[in-house]
């Protein structure tokens, strides 16, 4: 090939693709005497729009480090599936009838053509999609393996039910300390086993880690199904902005809170970004405190609460029960009853992540009850507020409004009192500089004058000695909500026998979806699996829910391990050699989502004897955005004259020249301009009213009144609009008043932000592809700036890192393309330049700095051209080098080199210390603390020697005048200075 050109980079690219797919050069094998190391991104959804240039982002990270791996002597795992249950494709089928499992099927076909062009290093055999039966044949197993376990406490792992049932038989749950419903009754064996099905069955669901219960849920009426508090942001659903409502339903759930310690701890055994740590911390919400009862005045029912601060007792003006709270309705007086259902009926349909981050929103109502403060005897009144959270500790608070913020507000909106409980330069709560754990307790009897740790164990002491409560430890999260009321998702392998919940047998899975009619809930209200016709298990009711999205994504790194075996979902072998996830690359935004519920499963299927790893993935690295740069098109508001011959007709939209807004509010837009501004939109509107027959006028014309609109960046050039393609890009703007600028031009706004389709900023990676290669948008994307890092997508760039490979492919071919690279030895210079950059490749790789692995690249093929570097010794450790960034070009220009085989078979070179070694340096010669001139002198040259070259050079000389100097500092391998 005589030039590396648009048209021999893409019959290169192609022959690769085609090689390497022929060749099976990216198989991995899972016998192997090398080293593992499993590389794996966050799989895709695959979703009708394709990729754009932000999704690879990560893709081509991992790539890099796997073909890195591969060439360091690792036996690599590196593969690609997709998360192909979804609501996007349901909700396609909703409006269209299609079947869920064709659009996925399309959108998956596109996904693997965008990625194969990319030249990813995937192993497509271990491809995983977790729609497919195979695939979530064993989603279900895993499912029944959970519904037949419980977690023991003792042995601090889960279990196989039996081995609580057996404990059950002997002698009830009197010695069985296992995770369990709060209302979990005391039974003895007897009554076990006197229990008919149906009431063991009930008995067990208090213990089993996926279980079915009444739950208060978040509900989406437009979405049909039930949302995970992570898919609901600010009241309405993530997918599609819906309205969320909370109610009780029938709902299965996982019993993830039984884990929550060994999630906290297993935080600190893995290499993830802090802010990933710290948010599944807050999630988890540990805290230590005690729990304790209220009992309330004229009734015999108690309020539990549960706080960290006993302390501060003493302080207690009012008690909040949660809305939803079960003693609500109990304990409300006849004259209170009214404003209370009111505050109910509007509190249950906020949502939880509502409720807790409106700190400045603040609601109550009394409920006219009263509680007795158990330490001093004070009536407390009781309270129902939306901040406090049902399913949080106990559902109430006893509220402090001198030492904690929100109470305190809650108690200066409601005039309620404040009572002061510690005392000291920072415990005033109306201060900025407020601490609510300094100075000493006041006001608090046998508390008074105790620091606030030694005050609560005091305090907890009175509590256990008065049996009025107990030490503990309390955790925010909550259960998982595992059911949606869904069509596309993976069924349940539960039918109902007489009510009673079971699983089906293990030889009939997977339970597949059925066919219905249409994919929406029934007219009574089932979800959409209630359509299926004759759908039953043995005569009996199939569970017509499905998982929820996370199910799949729970433990597909273990499927890819061995994803063809149909006996287990991934042999014993298998396992014990890849263990766990090597580095793992995907977005922060599934930090209390999928990564939590992924650390949940691993341990379960641990603690099962399944897998060995208690964590899966062992590094984490979140990449940043490629975000967008939108445009924006300008559109004024007119208020028009009408005439009769006018009404009832079409308003024109009228658009304007961003740079005459700007000038406009500027002040910088002269009267003469303006005139000829409005000229131009008269000129418009005539044109429009011939066209229509209309007859408006707008005598006055403002540009201060606009509405910014998004248009499509392939219609615009320089920031300057096309204005014929606008006009044809959507209907409605085809006769569209264009107020252009006095150059005849139309200037549109800009601004930075999230690439979407939506916001129709979307660039293509197949068009970069076409028009630069592959090679140059992997490396392009690595070059804009470090991989966790946000950065705004801008090509102005990209002809550099395109310049940068042709110059590299120069270095091997002369003018007219001929294959140049001799045998030659290398000079001292060219070794210097190949060590340099390899060092920095290998160290940059191993820090994931790629972006500066591009820059020395750069670098690297400047300097050799510059010495016209055309020898072996040289340029082939490049080739393998650069190979994990430009896989394309690299193999090409291997296979040149003489080799047969792939240059992912080479082994990564080696930089060599002592070409690195400095052996003279540069020095600066100041002549009286002035930079003069510059000397080359031998690192080990004697200071004697180098003070007598500088005094008899030219230099010094002159300025000397031949004087002799009062001094001369030399600081070896640093400066020369000379004092005359």
């Amino acid at each position: 090939m005589a030039e590396y050109s648009k048209e021999a980079i893409r019959k290169i690219e192609e022959k690769w693709r085609t090689e390497w797919a022929k060749r099976g050069t990216y198989k991995v094998s899972n016998d192997s005497s090398k080293p593992k190391y499993y590389v794996l991104d966050m799989f895709p959804y695959p979703s009708g729009a394709g990729l754009h240039v932000g999704h690879p982002l990560g893709y081509i990270a991992t790539d890099i480090v796997s073909r890195y791996k591969r060439l360091k002597g690792f036996n690599v795992l590196h593969p690609m599936g997709f998360d192909s249950f979804g609501l996007p494709a349901e909700q396609y089928a909703i409006q269209t009838g299609q079947h869920p499992e064709k659009t996925t099927r399309v959108n998956i076909e596109t996904y693997k053509r965008q990625l194969g062009q990319i030249g990813f290093c995937y192993d497509w055999s271990r491809e995983v999609q977790t729609s497919d039966p195979s695939y979530y044949k064993w989603t279900q197993w895993i499912f029944m393996e959970l519904f037949n376990s419980f977690y023991n406490k003792k042995s601090d792992k889960t279990e196989k039910i039996q081995t609580l049932i057996a404990e059950l038989e002997k002698n009830g749950n009197k010695n069985i300390d296992a995770v369990c419903d709060d209302e979990t009754p005391l039974i003895t064996a007897e009554q076990w086993k006197v229990f008919n099905e149906q009431e063991r069955e009930n008995f067990l669901q208090k213990y089993r880690v996926a279980y079915r219960s009444e739950t208060m849920v978040n509900w989406c009426p437009a979405l049909g199904t039930v949302l995970s508090n992570d898919e609901v942001k600010d009241g309405v659903s993530e997918r599609g902005g819906y309205a969320v409502e909370r109610k009780e339903m029938w709902q299965w759930s996982m019993r993830i809170s039984a884990y929550a310690e060994r999630l906290l701890n297993g935080l600190d055994t893995i290499d993830w970004p802090e802010p990933i740590k710290e948010m599944q911390r807050n999630w988890i919400g540990k805290s230590t405190g005690c729990e304790l009862s209220f009992a309330v005045e004229g009734s015999t029912s108690k309020i539990d609460v549960f706080t960290t601060r006993i302390d501060t007792i003493y302080g207690v003006t009012f008690m909040v029960l949660a809305p939803e709270h079960e003693l609500v309705s109990q304990i409300t007086t006849p004259g209170q009853k009214s404003e209370v259902e009111k505050y109910v009926e509007v509190a249950k349909n906020r949502s939880e992540r509502e409720r807790m981050t409106e700190v400045k929103r603040i609601s109550g109502a009394f409920t006219g009850a009263y509680a007795i403060n158990p330490f001093n005897g004070a009536k407390i009144p009781v309270w129902i507020a939306d901040y406090v959270l049902a399913g949080y500790g106990t559902g109430a608070v006893m509220a402090v409004p001198s030492s904690d913020t929100r109470d305190y507000a809650f108690a200066k909106h409601f005039n309620l009192p404040i009572i002061d409980v510690l005392e000291g330069p920072t415990s005033d709560i109306t201060k900025d500089n407020f601490d609510p754990k300094s100075g000493k307790t006041i006001n608090s009897d046998f508390l008074n004058g105790l620091d606030w740790k030694d005050a609560i164990e005091k305090a907890l002491q009175r509590v256990e000695h008065l049996g009025i409560g107990k030490r503990k430890v309390n955790y925010r999260m909550r259960d998982a909500i595992f059911g949606r009321q869904r069509y596309w998702g993976e069924p349940f392998p539960m039918y109902y026998e007489n009510g009673i919940p079971k699983l089906v047998d293990l030889k009939d899975l997977p339970v597949t979806l059925p066919e219905i009619n249409e994919y929406k809930p029934t007219e009574t209200g089932e979800p959409p699996l209630g359509r299926a016709i004759n759908w039953n298990y043995k005569g009996n009711p199939h569970e017509l829910t499905t998982m929820p999205g996370w199910a799949g994504s729970s433990w597909y790194w273990f499927r890819y391990m061995d994803p063809k075996n149909d006996q287990e979902f991934a042999s014993k072998e298998a396992i014990s050699y890849w263990k766990d996830v090597d580095l793992y690359i995907g977005g922060s935004e599934h930090a209390t989502g999928h990564l939590l519920y992924s650390r949940f499963w691993c341990k379960a299927l641990k603690d099962l004897g399944y897998v060995d790893s208690e964590e899966p993935f062992k590094k984490l690295i979140n990449q940043g955005h490629i975000q967008g740069i939108s445009k924006f098109a300008y559109r004024i508001t007119l208020t028009f004259s009408l005439s009769e011959k006018s009404i009832n007709k079409k308003l024109p939209e009228i658009f304007v020249s961003k740079d005459l807004v700007d000038r406009s509010n500027q002040k910088k837009l002269s009267s003469e301009d303006r005139v000829k501004v409005y000229n131009i939109f008269d000129n418009e509107l005539r044109k429009y009213n011939e066209v229509h027959g209309t007859d408006f006028t707008a005598s006055f014309f403002r540009l201060d009144s606009f509405q910014s609109l998004n248009v499509d960046i392939n219609l615009v050039n320089n920031d300057e609009l096309d204005i014929n393609g606008f006009r044809n890009w959507r209907p409605n703007f085809i006769d569209a008043i264009i107020v252009t600028n006095l150059e005849n031009k139309f200037i549109v706004g800009s601004e930075v932000e999230k690439m979407s389709k939506s916001k129709h900023n979307v660039v293509n990676p197949d068009t970069i592809i076409n028009d630069y290669g592959a090679d140059t948008l992997r490396m392009y994307e690595m070059f804009l700036g470090p991989l966790e890092q946000s950065k705004p997508w801008n090509t102005q760039g990209i002809d550099g890192v395109f310049k940068f490979l042709r110059r590299f492919w120069n270095l091997f071919h002369d003018a007219a393309g001929n294959f140049i690279v001799t045998d030659a030895e290398p000079v001292k210079e060219e070794l210097k330049v190949l060590h340099k950059t390899l060092k920095k490749i290998q160290a940059d790789i191993e820090n994931f700095s790629f972006n500066t692995s591009v820059s020395e690249f750069m670098i690297c093929s400047n300097e050799l051209s510059s010495m016209k570097c055309n020898k072996r010794a040289v340029l082939e450790p490049l080739v393998i080098a650069l190979a994990p960034f430009a896989p394309h070009i690299s193999e090409e220009l291997w296979e040149k080199l003489g080799h047969s085989k792939t240059i992912f078979d080479a082994s990564f070179p080696q930089h060599d210390e002592q070409y690195l070694v400095e052996s003279s340096f540069t020095y600066p010669i100041s002549i009286n603390g002035k930079v003069r001139a510059q000397m080359s002198f031998a690192l080990d040259m004697p200071k004697e020697d180098i003070e007598k070259v500088v005094m008899t050079s030219e230099i010094v000389q002159k300025w000397s005048e031949g004087k002799p100097p009062k001094k001369v500092i030399i600081v070896p391998g640093k400066i020369v200075n000379v004092v005359l």
